[in-house]
């Protein structure tokens, strides 16, 4: 009688083992099929794509940023756009990084927004005076306008994240506008502290 227990023990749990790996599997599977409907999904077909404007967009603001480096007055603003520069390549290489989160390789999509705020920022370097608080102080609004769209971008693309259950790109997301953020209250200060008033003064 021993022996049979043993074996009924035996079955019953090899019953149990074979019931636990079905309903793993089965996790796994739903899982798998949950993240392909989402991937086909037009709102992560959207995010992906606004996702390679940015990128595109980031590499383009490098560009622009060391020739607004090169065409400002001040020594303030000319350490704040290297800053921003250098700030810039940590935000291509967090794009990357995000891509890859989500299985992605990263890509850009041609964005005509920055580009035309670019060439705004061209255009205003070519209409100032070289050497003048004027063109520092225009400067600033063309980066401004930058980082005012960087902020718009970063900020609708974390929520985005948030509500497709993509937890950690969106603490990139996140840290990615806090600093872009920053960059802008960091200019307005660099405007109001001197730059604007000196500008004034000028004939």
């Amino acid at each position: 009688m021993a022996t049979k227990t043993t074996e009924t023990n035996t079955t019953a749990g090899s019953n149990s083992s074979a019931t636990a790996s079905s309903k793993k599997t089965t996790q796994v599977d739903n899982a798998t099929v949950n993240e392909d409907k989402m991937k086909s999904s037009p709102l992560h077909k959207f995010f992906l794509s606004a996702l390679k404007d940015i990128y595109f967009a980031e590499h383009a603001i490098i560009e622009a940023l060391e020739k607004m480096q090169q065409a400002a007055t001040t020594e303030e603003l000319k350490e704040a756009f290297e800053d921003h520069q250098l700030q810039t390549q940590k935000h291509v290489s967090r794009l990357e990084k995000i891509f890859r989160l989500l299985e992605e390789t990263p890509e850009k999509k041609e964005c005509e927004a920055i580009k035309g705020i670019i060439k705004e920022g061209e255009e205003i370097i070519k209409s100032t005076e070289e050497g003048s608080m004027t063109r520092d102080a225009a400067l600033i609004i063309a980066a401004q306008k930058v980082e005012h769209y960087e902020i718009a971008t970063y900020g609708g693309l974390a929520q985005l994240a948030i509500t497709m259950g993509h937890d950690k790109v969106a603490d990139l997301l996140e840290k990615t506008l806090q600093e872009e953020e920053d960059t802008d209250y960091n200019l307005t200060d660099i405007a109001e502290t001197f730059i604007n008033f000196d500008a004034e003064q000028e004939d």
